[in-house]
């Protein structure tokens, strides 16, 4: 087996678990914490249970095939790698525009914080995910049906769209509506938010709730700052390399080299990791949450020993007390035991000894 082979599924399996104890652990704040299972959590839930399903399935499928199909791979034709393909195209569309509504949901509540309760209602918010899913499924089911190709890529390790010049319509489809434009729109987002921050920062701002207002100093808006900017480098950088291969593959007819399609591939499926910690926990109210949370986890475990340790106690107790009640002296037989301050006289009455005044 080749040692490349090994270094990819390595990856993949390590991708694999950030991605689940990421995920799950997202899921597990917001369920331990009422304040953060707003009107709009939905977006936010859609994009982790995405990244969570990538991480149980097309990750470990990728894996499995470099250690033990290095050579032959699956048929592409065959259901399980149609299955799989079709999987991959709808959980990364459907986290990618997730993801997209989520920081469409941050910028109205930045910029537009007064309209914001009338803009984002719960309904809306059911509604947008209800369009979000069925364009994805619809995208996901083209190939399915003719338009387009799903198969296996050996350089890639997975069963994706084909990038052959004869479905340059689907992945035209797929990559440029499907991926480029929701994440230009997020990079002009979160740029127009960079920009009001830094504008905010210059002057300095009062913020208003209903009891008082209170100064936000110049460096919360540039530490905010500072992470959108990471989030669209971060988007940028996985998201890009795999972009480049899959117009370069449909316009040249020609196959990239192994190593760049395998790089690609994994940065692009990294995403799922990376989306739980640059999108929700670089929040405040995330991480006042988790830690929370831990908080209460510590407790609950403190009390579950505490209670075992009683029970333990409470057990042993009387099995001590019939110990120390046989280990007492017995009088010898035929002998009764008198109390203490009495006194047996010979004839076999019975006086009490009355203390001297």
């Amino acid at each position: 087996m080749a040692s490349s082979a090994v270094a990819y599924a390595a990856l993949m399996i390590c991708s694999s678990g950030c991605s689940v104890c990421g995920n799950s652990m997202l899921l597990l704040v917001a369920l331990l914490n009422n304040n953060l299972r707003t009107d709009t959590w939905p977006l936010t839930c859609s994009f982790c249970l995405c990244d969570l399903a990538l991480g149980l399935t097309i990750m470990p499928f990728s894996a499995h095939a470099s250690l033990f199909r290095p050579v032959e791979g699956y048929p592409s034709e065959g259901a399980l790698c149609q299955a799989s393909a079709f999987l991959f195209v709808l959980l990364q569309l459907a986290s990618v525009h997730s993801l997209t509504w989520a920081t469409v949901d941050k910028f109205t509540e930045i910029c537009f914080a007064l309209s914001y309760a009338r803009v984002f209602t719960a309904r809306r918010v059911r509604a947008v995910l209800a369009a979000v899913w069925a364009y994805c499924l619809l995208i996901a089911a083209l190939p399915l049906a003719g338009f387009g190709s799903y198969g296996y890529g050996e350089g890639r390790r997975v069963c994706a769209p084909s990038f052959r010049s004869s479905c340059v319509g689907f992945n035209v489809l797929f990559v440029g509506l499907g991926v480029i434009a929701p994440i230009l729109a997020m990079c002009c987002l979160y740029g127009y938010i960079v920009y009001v921050a830094k504008k905010q920062a210059r002057r300095g701002t009062f913020v208003c709730n209903e009891q008082h207002c209170f100064y936000v100093p110049a460096n919360n808006y540039l530490r905010s700052s500072v992470v959108m900017i990471a989030t669209v480098v971060c988007l940028l950088v996985c998201w890009l390399p795999y972009i480049v291969i899959c117009f370069y593959e449909s316009l040249t007819g020609k196959e990239s080299p192994e190593p760049a399609s395998a790089v690609a591939t994994w940065l692009m499926l990294f995403t799922s990791a990376l989306n739980p910690w640059i999108n929700s926990m670089t929040q405040t109210r995330y991480r006042a949450a988790l830690r929370l949370s831990l908080t209460k986890l510590r407790q609950m475990f403190q009390q579950r020993r505490k209670k075992t340790s009683l029970t333990q106690i409470t057990a042993t107790q009387p099995s001590s007390a019939r110990e120390s009640c046989s280990s007492a002296p017995q009088p010898p037989a035929g002998q009764s035991r008198v109390p203490a301050g009495i006194s047996q006289h010979p004839t076999g009455h019975e006086h009490q000894h009355k203390p001297s005044t």
